[in-house]
């Protein structure tokens, strides 16, 4: 029972020890933009944390005060608003709107860059598309790998035939100046984007002017669900449109948000680990049957990476077809 204890306590004051840490950081992070103010508030908030953790007793009294201390910050972080009116970046500065009549889905602010030497050196293109659902092939997968193979960037895409492909990129929305920071990712820094483009943008850029290695796998999804799946993407779109949300690395990333689209749409699999650490999410989805597993997964994987077919086809009007060049048809 004493050890039993003992473990109990090391693992409470182990908690407490992270929620602390997270409120400092989000008072410093998220708190004002007087930086001397920030760091004032977290180093008060901290320190009030460990007072409390030194002096107040019994336990429960301990875990009270505390809650109530974190509370308040997590009160405080969850009421400052997303907004739409913001310096943004270029390549996020508009919006993407769809409208639905029918079979026939036109979107605004389709993009379609020209790049150049790098991804910061393009020709601004936002186009306005229109797609026949009547004609939609299926959904597919994109895994973006620009170091460490333990994470990568989830796109998905919808094939509507003759070389039509529809892709949406979940991101954040950067302000003029600011970068992405794997640590301010988790806290209220970025504004949620959805990148809505044509593959030759969205794939292109990553392969050729990023460097990226890219594998592209059709899912396993019947048309009606992959039509379900996008008009459930698209709801989203407009919602983002007039109501802003904030990105977070944790709970809305690029691929924790394409499963609570799927979740909408079809009965998914138990939450999984490979979620977080998607980079190993290829390997899950092929066990559970939800892309091509007709051969072993390594020769499977050698087969469908496109990353020198996407350099090659640059910014080829019929870039989407070069890329599946080689892979089998739907």
């Amino acid at each position: 029972m004493r050890l039993a204890r003992i473990l109990l306590l090391a693992l409470g004051g182990l908690i407490a020890l992270l929620a602390l840490l997270w409120g400092s950081l989000a008072l410093w992070i998220d708190g004002p933009a007087t930086r001397w103010l920030a760091g004032a508030l977290a180093a008060a908030f901290a320190l009030a944390g460990l007072l409390v953790l030194w002096r107040v007793r019994p336990a429960w009294r301990t875990a009270l005060v505390l809650l109530g201390l974190v509370g308040a910050v997590v009160a405080w972080q969850q009421a400052i608003p997303a907004r739409n009116d913001r310096a943004w970046m270029p390549d996020v500065a508009e919006l993407p709107t769809a409208v639905v009549v029918g079979d026939q889905v036109t979107i605004h602010n389709v993009r379609d860059f020209v790049y150049h030497t790098s991804d910061a050196d393009f020709t601004p293109r936002w186009e306005t598309r229109t797609y026949d659902l009547g004609r939609l092939r299926g959904a597919e997968l994109f895994f973006s790998f620009w170091g460490p193979t333990d994470i990568a960037h989830t796109i998905v895409s919808w094939d509507f035939g003759d070389g039509q492909h529809l892709a949406i990129s979940i991101e954040t929305r950067k302000e003029q100046g600011e970068s992405y920071s794997a640590v301010r990712g988790f806290f209220r820094q970025y504004e949620l984007y959805y990148v809505v483009a044509e593959e030759r943008d969205v794939i292109g850029v990553r392969a050729q002017q990023r460097g990226e290695r890219l594998w592209l796998y059709r899912l396993q999804l019947p048309v009606p669900a992959a039509r379900a799946l996008l008009l459930d993407y698209l709801e989203t779109v407009n919602r983002l449109a007039v109501q802003p949300r904030w990105y977070n690395a944790f709970a809305h990333n690029c691929t924790t948000s394409i499963r609570e689209h799927a979740a909408r749409v079809v009965p998914v699999q138990p939450w999984s680990w490979e979620l977080l650490l998607n980079g190993h999410l290829e390997a899950l989805l092929y066990q559970r049957g939800a892309i091509d597993h007709d051969l072993p997964f390594a020769d499977l994987r050698v087969r469908n990476e496109i990353t020198e077919r996407a350099k090659a086809a640059d910014d080829a009007d019929d870039f989407s077809v070069r890329i599946r060049a080689g892979l089998p048809a739907p």
